[in-house]
């Protein structure tokens, strides 16, 4: 496929990704807007974190990160997630969109090992915020990261945490360079959901080493 080079092009392309069918609430499965992936892609593609570089997308979902970074020139895109539905359904939109540099890999990402040099990991993990939801493992997707050395990554979190998020960012030895500021509208997808719709503000953090 030829190589996106307008933004809203780009918003349109991420639009038409197929969402899951039937997220699981166990892995805070939710759809990233186009609107927001777009914007962050963009971003990330200005600042030279895309085009030619080696990406890995960890919690990959259904692949909006991965299959946006292709369209946007990337060498190689790796997308890893412990979801098969999401795997599969990531890599039948690859094919459909004619990618032949996008692997999608069923995986914990917190056991995941690839011997490659990776330069941007982009990655939305769950934040734990949900009942019986395992706390705290955005933090270890974040250190898992830093296991990769990539020059950058891009890390979704919820905005209540930022002072927090800086002091951990910095103690792994991260700069951070930007921050990043989203209200992510959270669907009524699952049963315990009151609301048809709900913004939750987020962030997201751009750190290099």
């Amino acid at each position: 496929m030829k190589k996106i080079t307008r933004k809203k092009h780009l918003e349109m392309k991420i639009q038409s990704i197929p969402p899951h069918p039937k997220p699981k609430v166990e892995l805070e499965q939710y759809a990233t807007p186009s609107v927001i992936a777009s914007d962050l892609l963009w971003n990330a593609l200005s600042l030279g974190d895309i085009e030619n570089k080696n990406i890995l997308d960890l919690g990959c979902g259904c692949g909006i990160f991965s299959i946006g970074s292709a369209l946007l020139g990337a060498n190689l895109v790796i997308g890893i997630d412990i979801d098969e539905e999401s795997i599969d359904l990531a890599g039948n939109t690859a094919r459909d969109f004619s990618l032949d540099n996008v692997n999608f890999i069923a995986s914990d990402v917190l056991s995941f090992n690839v011997d490659l040099d990776i330069d941007t990991i982009f990655q939305n993990p769950p934040f734990g915020s949900q009942k019986n939801a395992e706390r705290g493992i955005d933090l270890d997707f974040v250190k898992k990261a830093y296991e990769f050395s990539p020059d950058v990554l891009y890390s979704f979190h919820m905005a209540s945490t930022e002072e927090f998020l800086i002091n951990y960012y910095e103690n792994l030895s991260f700069e951070i360079t930007h921050i990043f500021r989203y209200s992510f509208p959270i669907p009524k997808i699952y049963e315990f959901h009151k609301k048809e719709s709900q913004n939750v503000d987020v962030i997201v953090i751009r750190a290099t080493l």
